[in-house]
């Protein structure tokens, strides 16, 4: 029989991701009595499948490329023999290094208990966690997502890949195709190209990352185009058939029409919440009609006790947004809900090559919303000097703006725009002007010229405008005054 807690827990957190992780410390940092519940590994997708793992085979795949370009700088050109058992090493090892921040300890010295295994409600204040049952004041959902195949026929019996499975590959694929040309399907179909592997990308619709502007869309296709990777856009999988090794997809598209043959297939195509089991319902927690929990701007659930955090939640997909969720909905059960959060103006970046990095509205957004009131200051980086030194001038900086010059939004496409990003993420938090970002003095020659020479651009408008110009004409005729008088 399970055990009953009769004291009442200060917060029951469902979930060892990013969302709950900080939510339990968060928690455990403002004195509560808190309980996390993680059935199988605390860390999360960021820790085991996501963030740590891709942006370590990107950072190997990044090297490996950059030996091979190095004849651009008149070095002879280099070959490359790739183990790709070490790169997987590597991957291990950084995930290795990382995992005490997140483990079991490091909760429990934060403040929080950490209880292993499943958690189901069974009351809007009560849940049973693994051979306990608690009771709560309030509780937190944070279970994220899984990744989701396609109802394509065939396509689960090939055992195709996914952002979780990918880690598990022992040798690199000779051919590899990726069904998705969002961010995942992006990111890690470059890193496998430059790995060696011949890698498709499949997009049913007309374009890459569409969530970005068309731009940045393009300059990151010219790139992959640039650098062997296949891209059928506006193309769709009818079926599939074969085993690993030998995966046959017919596929139907604008250039393409018959069979791609592959040893794997990599499916990046979407992503569904993890609430089956949970029996949401005995907690009077609403869902959507996709699964995800439906919370409003506080991240209280329609039970106004339990509240969720993260992917769960149908949140864009990024460990920082997770983060900041955690936090807020810690503070908000324990102090009361005075925070909210605000999705317009979160960062988020694509770890291409080039990167791209984007804040706020795009342009599109923030016409619809705004309309003539918008302008766009865009600045190429074939005139940003660190750009033509590095001969790396793919990409440009594009801010949108809004009355008064306010920063509405921004998008960065060059090797370090996550970087970049960070001045104007700011200003967009803060509701603030391109103006304050041209006043600051930046070091040169450095990446984070082409936020600045944009803002400067936009100032040196300002200056010539007729309003301006009138200014000065009046100032010009006061002084003239002034020396005749």
């Amino acid at each position: 029989m399970p055990e009953l807690i009769s004291e009442p827990v200060d917060l029951v957190i469902v979930g060892g991701g990013t969302a709950g992780i900080i939510a339990a410390k968060t928690a455990g940092t403002l004195g509560a009595r808190v309980v996390l519940v993680e059935r199988d590994r605390t860390g999360g997708d960021c820790l085991w499948t996501g963030c740590v793992p891709s942006k370590t085979l990107i950072a190997a795949a990044a090297r490996i490329h950059a030996a091979r370009r190095a004849a651009v700088f008149a070095t002879h050109p280099v070959a490359v023999e790739v183990d790709f058992a070490a790169v997987m090493a590597a991957v291990r090892r950084a995930i290795e290094r990382i995992e005490p921040v997140d483990s079991p300890d490091a909760l429990t010295k934060a403040g929080a208990e950490v209880i292993a295994g499943e958690a189901v409600f069974t009351g809007p204040r009560e849940i049973r966690a693994g051979k306990r049952v608690l009771r709560f004041r309030h509780a937190l959902v944070a279970t994220g997502c899984t990744p989701t195949l396609p109802p394509i026929p065939g396509l689960a019996e090939v055992k195709p890949l996914t952002s979780d499975t990918v880690w598990d590959l022992t040798e690199l694929p000779r051919r590899l195709v990726v069904l998705g040309g969002g961010p995942i399907g992006c990111e890690l179909g470059q890193a496998f190209a430059r790995l060696g592997s011949e890698v498709t990308v499949v997009e049913a619709i007309d374009r890459l990352i569409p969530r970005e502007e068309p731009q940045a869309a393009a300059v990151l296709a010219a790139r992959l185009a640039g650098e062997g990777v296949r891209m059928l856009t506006g193309t769709t999988v009818a079926k599939a058939t074969g085993v690993p090794g030998a995966v046959e997809l017919e596929v139907t598209g604008p250039d393409s029409r018959g069979v791609l043959c592959a040893d794997h297939v990599l499916v990046a195509t979407g992503r569904r919440p993890r609430t089956s089991g949970l029996a949401l319902d005995a907690a009077g927690v609403a869902v959507d009609e996709r699964g995800y929990v439906t919370v409003d701007g506080r991240l209280r659930t329609s039970n106004r006790r339990i509240y969720a955090a993260g992917d769960v939640t149908g949140a864009p997909a990024f460990t920082h947004v997770a983060g900041i969720h955690g936090s807020i909905a810690a503070t908000n059960a324990l102090l009361g809900p005075l925070r909210r959060v605000d999705h317009d103006r979160m960062p988020w970046v694509t770890f291409t090559d080039p990167e791209i990095a984007h804040v706020g509205l795009t342009e599109d957004q923030a016409r619809r919303r705004n309309g003539d009131r918008v302008r766009v200051r865009m600045l190429r980086n074939t005139e940003v000097d660190r750009a033509v030194t590095e001969d790396d001038t793919d990409g440009f900086t594009q801010v949108v703006l809004g009355r008064g010059n306010r920063v509405l939004g921004a998008t960065i496409v060059a090797p370090r725009a996550g970087e970049m990003l960070a001045e104007l993420a700011a200003v967009v938090a803060r509701g603030g002007r391109l103006r304050e970002v041209s006043s600051v003095v930046h070091a040169y020659p450095t990446w984070a010229d082409g936020v600045w020479n944009t803002a400067l651009a936009q100032a040196q408008t300002t200056l010539t405008s007729p309003a301006r110009r009138r200014v000065i004409r009046l100032l010009g005729a006061v002084r003239r005054a002034t020396i005749w008088s």
